[in-house]
């Protein structure tokens, strides 16, 4: 990786990570959710945050819309299929089937299988959180928004243990806002943590070290989690079906797109399918809990000049394994880990609120469980490869060993684990660094109604509260939990529902 670190990039922006990442909705397992309610957090049981789900959603795949049950047509966050897609995506499904899987609505009553992705999208663009929730309520009286402002740090009463309101810099300005109620923290599984122990609400010993003064000793910033993968992993074809730049930014695609939304385009970031595997049973029991995803893009690293640079690979890596195929169509597979048991954690720098904070990914830190489910998936994906739906298109696994790992021989076992640990790909999923959980839950942060123990006043709706990541993209269980908190919040305040 450049500069031997992952890259974790954040949504600076209205509508945060929404707006950056790949509009892919998936849910999780129904294991998921009633594995956060058994650890204490009674509510959160997937029959009962099913209707959150739901309540955002808008399902405009018909086959799909028509299963009331798990789906619904009235919510704000429009969810379709793209109206344009590569013949690769068909060959992917057509492989899982050959392989002895099968074709699933992985966001209905069964995850394991394969799938075409749902995404987060209307008529060819993306829906983010700002478009789908915000914009429409833009012009009520009681929603004000300041662009340009950082929250430095959150006032609480030293006394009362109680918060009140919020300090922030806009244009080189101090301004306080009260809170009458309670203030929600929202800033996301990194800068929620780290305003929280700005504020003098972590753990004791690190703000002594940071020059804090501390109101309440939690566990704030520990138990960083995260859905990563092997990076990297590209095949070669002899057809022209690939999704390369140059072939999809034509001038008469663009005016297609610009005029009908249709065309390759409209086809959202070359990710085009999905499967979930349970590698604890093998069998393709369809209620298994997946803990490997397998996602496909109809491109790979050379399809773009760009993606070399988002996925921050290291250019001389880059030069020697990618560059002699800089011209070929290709494909790959992200082999993305799901329920990791590394863990990981968010600490401060130092006490500037400007100063971003240290990120501790800690990936492969586990008793060598995690590197096992994406070894698994790596030799799942080559099997595939293998098939006749991608052997129709020459499918060939680029060979050109990574430099620090060609010691090893290619395709071995130990080969793998070295390739997987040297281009190693955050899938940008980042969650509970402010666990919910009960008081007697030592590595709690908030309660089940997303309470900071200890500080009144105060409440986390985001990602840091998962207590457990969901075997899912994080972006639709968090606006579950937004749902859902919204709700607690008016039946705590008396607020009609």
């Amino acid at each position: 990786m450049r500069a031997g670190r992952c890259a974790w990039p954040r949504g600076k922006v209205v509508g945060g990570s929404s707006v950056l990442h790949s509009m892919m909705h998936t849910r999780g397992n129904r294991k998921d959710y009633d594995l956060w309610a058994a650890n204490g957090n009674p509510g959160w049981n997937y029959d009962n945050i099913l209707k959150y789900f739901k309540k955002s959603e808008n399902m405009q795949i018909q086959e799909l819309a028509n299963d009331i049950k798990y789906h619904s047509t009235y919510g704000p966050m429009n969810i379709q299929e793209p109206n344009w897609r590569s013949p690769l995506s068909r060959a992917f499904l057509d492989a899982g089937i050959e392989t002895g899987s099968k074709i699933v609505d992985y966001n209905g009553e069964k995850q394991i299988g394969y799938s075409y992705i749902q995404f987060t999208m209307n008529n060819g663009s993306r829906v983010s959180s700002s478009r789908a929730f915000l914009h429409p309520i833009k012009n009520r009286k009681n929603f004000h928004l300041a662009k340009n402002a950082m929250v430095t740090k959150i006032l609480i009463d030293p006394w009362k243990k109680r918060a009140f309101g919020v300090q922030l810099m806009k244009d080189g300005k101090k301004y306080t806002v009260k809170a009458r109620r309670e203030v929600i923290l929202s800033a996301g599984a990194i800068n929620s943590p780290q305003l929280l122990m700005l504020s003098g609400i972590g753990p004791t010993e690190h703000l002594t070290n940071k020059n804090i003064s501390t109101f309440i000793n939690l566990p704030v910033g520990y138990n960083l989690q995260d859905h990563w993968a092997l990076g990297g992993l590209t095949f070669t074809i002899n057809t022209t079906d690939s999704l390369r730049i140059e072939s999809i930014a034509t001038s008469d695609n663009v005016i297609e797109y610009f005029c009908h939304h249709t065309g390759p385009l409209a086809a959202p970031t070359g990710t085009e399918a999905i499967a979930f595997i349970d590698t604890k049973d093998l069998q393709h029991n369809s209620d298994g809990y997946p803990d490997l995803e397998l996602l496909f893009v109809a491109g790979s690293i050379v399809s773009q000049p760009a993606y070399k640079h988002v996925f921050a690979i290291d250019e001389h890596l880059y030069d020697v394994v990618y560059k002699p195929i800089n011209n070929r169509h290709t494909w790959m597979v992200f082999p993305m880990i799901l329920r990791p048991k590394s863990r990981g954690r968010i600490t401060l720098k130092n006490n500037n609120p400007f100063e971003k904070p240290l990120i501790y990914a800690n990936y492969f830190t586990d008793d060598g469980h995690d590197e096992k489910i994406i070894l698994y998936g790596i030799r799942k994906v080559i099997e595939l490869s293998k098939t006749k739906a991608f052997q129709k298109y020459g499918s060939k696994l680029h060979d050109i060993p990574i430099p620090t790992c060609a010691h090893l021989k290619f395709g071995s076992d130990l080969y793998w684990k070295c390739a997987m640990k040297t281009i190693t790909n955050t899938i940008y999923h980042h969650c509970c660094t402010a666990k919910m959980g009960p008081k007697s839950d030592s590595e709690a942060v908030v309660d089940a109604r997303l309470k900071v123990h200890g500080i009144a006043g105060l409440r986390v709706v985001d990602a840091s509260v998962m207590p457990h990541i969901p075997a899912a993209h994080t972006n639709a269980p968090t606006m579950m939990i937004a749902e859902k908190a919204a709700d607690m919040i008016k039946e705590d305040w008396g607020i009609s529902i």
